[in-house]
């Protein structure tokens, strides 16, 4: 069942998907149609333009003095002027320098924070392993000394046991 239904969507899908290509497409074609048809005819519903329009005035001939100024030409010729805009690059520069000196100071704060963190964080881990350690060790030497009593217990058992036998006591 629903291999059928699978198709029948992917079929619903290619429908669609012609259907929106023809939409998109479909008057520009029409239209170009349209238009091959009516070339047989030659015959136009307007005539041909005639302008006789003066060409567009140029930015040149408005104001000619415009035409010599650029951002880099500003001021070259005079001293002052080039003194203050050499100025101005010199603290822009610096109070970029300052300025990425702050991010410096700002990231080498922010990792020394880090780095006391994780080491705050590497001892206390340590802490824990080495309480585990010695909590291990502690359990380790009690079983050790379980398993010494309980083979001592044995032995004691199986003594009386025998003792039990050479005497006749059994069962009682």
């Amino acid at each position: 069942m629903s291999r059928r239904s699978g198709n029948c969507v992917r079929c619903c899908l290619v429908i669609f998907a012609v259907v929106s290509a023809l939409a998109v497409c479909g008057p520009a074609l029409f239209w170009r149609f349209k238009k091959g048809v009516s070339l047989g005819d030659n015959k136009s519903s307007c005539p041909p333009c005639n302008c006789d329009c003066p060409p567009p005035l140029s930015l040149l001939k408005i104001a000619p003095g415009l035409a010599n100024l650029s951002v880099t030409d500003c001021g070259s010729n005079d001293p002052d002027v080039k003194q203050e805009m050499e100025k101005q690059f010199v603290d822009l520069l610096t109070e970029e320098l300052k300025l990425q000196e702050a991010v410096a100071e700002e990231h080498l704060r922010h990792m020394n924070i880090t780095f006391g963190e994780a080491k705050r964080v590497a001892s206390q881990y340590q802490k824990e392993a080495e309480k585990c350690n010695a909590a291990t060790e502690t359990c380790e030497e009690a079983r050790e000394r379980a398993e010494a009593l309980l083979i001592k217990e044995r032995k004691v058992t199986s003594l009386w046991e025998w003792r039990a036998q050479q005497m006749g006591w059994e069962g009682e």
